[in-house]
């Protein structure tokens, strides 16, 4: 069967450009690996214009930040689910320096859209903020399972539920087969794998280990606190907390020494017991060595892209990203320098 596109991954990268590609009439076929998909389906989700130790804007933040909800919500509108939370962001200043440079960024228009509050006393006798911090807004989180889950169902017909088996596609009389389904054009979207294939390996990947814990503790604020780790309050006084980040120890399993890293920090953060640890998750991230995705078009093969490398900003980089990889995919317009992988072509 002949189709325009064919999309390898049915995570969070390859459903947005998915839609973007069905919403402009094209025929495609998302080929999905569920139990790989582990990256997307345990992230925070969490959209943040300031992040870092340092609490910095946010790369591309003003370009990136206003197709966020307009994207999910239109989304959510199609499936009439609900997976987008709009939620204010809470970051405690760990200094009165810091308190005072961001009295200075209240007035700076680069910051002025971001900020809905800033505080220099205490929000909680729960908290450990004694200097205040900085309630952000145009944040929150996507719950990223109910997203994919939703999305799957109501786009059914063009997915297919299979692992992909790289040994399969071939290229034949100027089309791409796998399968039953042939097309001019493939999509790499499937996270880390794409750093073991033999037509992106050449990328520098630089995958991310992630653990997060769920648990139950007191405490239930209407906003996200985010210092050292994120707290998400879930409802029913269960709490996600995240993440850490490991490049040296990629193996698959939760680590004890995560759990511990993680209980610390809360510690630090949050001044209550935990009642109990209800999970313990990890995912490997296809994060990339300069932190900057991955797209654009094979330097040798006839019809081979990808769209990857979104790393732990997955929900906030990919709406943008996504309309930027369509419209290339389309109608041949420029990909920014920055993320286009012929910045590597060089290196080959």
């Amino acid at each position: 069967m002949k189709i325009d596109f064919l999309l390898i991954g049915g995570g969070l990268a390859g459903t947005a450009l998915g839609y973007r590609l069905i919403q402009a009439g094209k025929s495609i076929r998302i080929l999905d690996q569920p139990q790989k998909n582990q990256s997307s389906r345990i992230a925070a989700g969490l959209y943040n214009p300031v992040t870092g130790r340092k609490m910095v804007k946010t790369w591309l933040a003003d370009q990136l930040f206003p197709e966020i909800e307009p994207f999910y919500k239109e989304i959510e509108k199609k499936t009439g689910a609900s997976f987008l939370r709009p939620e204010t962001i809470y970051r405690p200043f760990i200094s009165i320096e810091e308190q005072n440079e961001w009295m200075g960024n209240s007035s700076d228009e680069a910051f002025i859209p971001y900020i809905k509050q800033l505080v220099t006393e205490s929000q909680s006798s729960h908290l450990h903020d004694p200097y205040g911090g900085v309630m952000l807004e145009k944040s929150g989180w996507l719950d990223i399972p109910t997203f994919l889950d939703a999305f799957k169902e109501q786009f059914s017909e063009y997915f297919s539920i299979e692992n992909f088996t790289e040994e399969k596609l071939y290229f034949q009389d100027e089309m791409w087969h796998y399968g039953e389904w042939e097309s001019p054009a493939v999509v790499f979207c499937n996270g880390v794998f794409a750093a073991q294939s033999s037509f992106f390996g050449f990328l520098p990947f630089a995958p991310v280990k992630g653990e997060i814990l769920e648990l139950k503790q007191e405490f239930c604020p209407q906003y996200i606190v985010n210092r050292g780790v994120f707290r998400v309050h879930l409802g029913n006084g269960i709490h996600r907390v995240g993440s850490t980040y490991t490049w040296h120890d990629l193996n698959i399993g939760p680590t004890e020494r995560a759990r511990n890293e993680l209980l610390e920090r809360l510690q630090g953060l949050i001044n209550l017991p935990v009642e109990e640890v209800v999970s313990h998750k990890f995912g490997i991230r296809p994060a990339t060595k300069d932190r900057k995705p991955f797209l654009g078009k094979h330097p040798s093969l006839s019809g081979v892209y990808i769209f990857n490398g979104f790393g732990a900003k997955g929900v906030s980089l990919v709406p943008y990203f996504s309309k930027m990889m369509e419209a290339y995919l389309l109608s041949s317009e420029p990909i920014m320098k920055e993320v286009d992988i012929a910045r590597y072509f060089d290196y080959i």
